[in-house]
């Protein structure tokens, strides 16, 4: 005799609220309610409003920059250990900290190590996110990791623009892997940019390896922070004669003056999904949700269904 399933519950951190709004409402349940009290020196304190105990709670949550929303985290997972729940799951649309997932140069911090231990030592029993900046990043874990692909959102998308000449490019050589899958899926051709950093954000050059000429280009990439790097990518792209060049990148951090480089940029659009709430509007940026992504997962993993089917590429 089958275990009987556990009682699902969802609950959001307040940085996720509308994305995890939508996602409980393609789950079929109604959002878990949270209190969160807050005193005067800027600490918090989350309160499940609800028994938990014996279910499995599903904490949705993008852990970007500021630490605060990974604190949020943190506290929300601790408090539903010891509220007693059976599974808990971190659903971590953005996984925040995980360019520092090696050491690249004397006396720094893996910071993608560290938050991955913190969330184990808080509760999660199970972690889901989405487009890790560092595939390798699932090793730092030792709690199952649903590592999905928002390919399985831009692909549909990207098929239904009909693009004559099509190339996928790839905005630095760490990301050939994904351009290349990328690639393979809509057969079409492919094209890198070389580029050299003076110091983190800051490009000293970039260089082209490929031919634009007369073709739609697609740059590919995990997340999009200031947009240097894809704004000067289109720039160079347009001058080597491309037709038109727009950009899908999964999480829009989009810090600094982001939306002012992609306004003033020759980028036809930037496409992205809401793993992270915008700042701002512009008319270049368009979002597509992740929402029916992650709960079809959440739907899975709760009724021990295999997921494999979510994994594109």
């Amino acid at each position: 005799m089958s275990a009987p399933i556990p009682e699902p519950k969802i609950f959001a951190c307040k940085q996720s609220e509308t994305l995890a709004t939508n996602i409980a409402e393609a789950f079929g349940i109604p959002l878990g309610k949270v209190i969160t009290s807050t005193y005067s020196d800027g600490e918090f304190q989350p309160s499940f409003e609800e028994s938990v105990r014996g279910s499995r709670v599903f904490i949705i949550g993008s852990t970007h920059p500021n630490s605060d929303h990974l604190m949020e985290m943190l506290l929300m997972l601790d408090a539903a250990k010891r509220a007693s729940a059976r599974h808990i799951t971190a659903v971590l649309p953005y996984f925040g900290w995980a360019r520092q997932d090696r050491k690249d140069k004397p006396r720094v911090p893996i910071a993608a190590k560290l938050v991955a231990k913190m969330l184990e030592t808080a509760g999660a029993t199970r972690i889901i996110t989405m487009d890790l900046h560092a595939d390798q990043i699932q090793g730092f874990f030792e709690k199952p990791v649903d590592h999905l692909f928002a390919s399985t959102i831009f692909l549909p998308h990207l098929r239904k623009l009909n693009l004559d000449n099509l190339t996928i490019a790839s905005p630095d050589m760490g990301g050939s892997k994904r351009a290349y899958a990328y690639s393979k899926a809509l057969e079409s051709d492919v094209v890198i940019c070389y580029k050299q950093r003076e110091k983190a954000n800051v490009i000293s050059h970039m260089a082209l390896i490929g031919d634009v000429k007369g073709k739609n280009v697609v740059l590919v990439d995990d997340m999009v922070d200031t947009a240097g790097t894809l704004t000067k990518a289109a720039d160079l792209m347009m001058e080597r004669g491309a037709l038109s060049v727009r950009a899908i990148c999964t999480h829009p951090i989009l810090s600094g003056n982001a939306y002012e480089r992609i306004e003033n940029s020759k980028l036809e659009e930037l496409i992205v999904t809401d793993s992270i709430p915008l700042s701002q509007e512009s008319k270049k940026v368009k979002v597509l949700t992740c929402a029916s992504l992650f709960a079809d997962v959440m739907l899975s993993v709760n009724h021990n269904k295999s997921i494999s089917s979510k994994f594109l590429m």
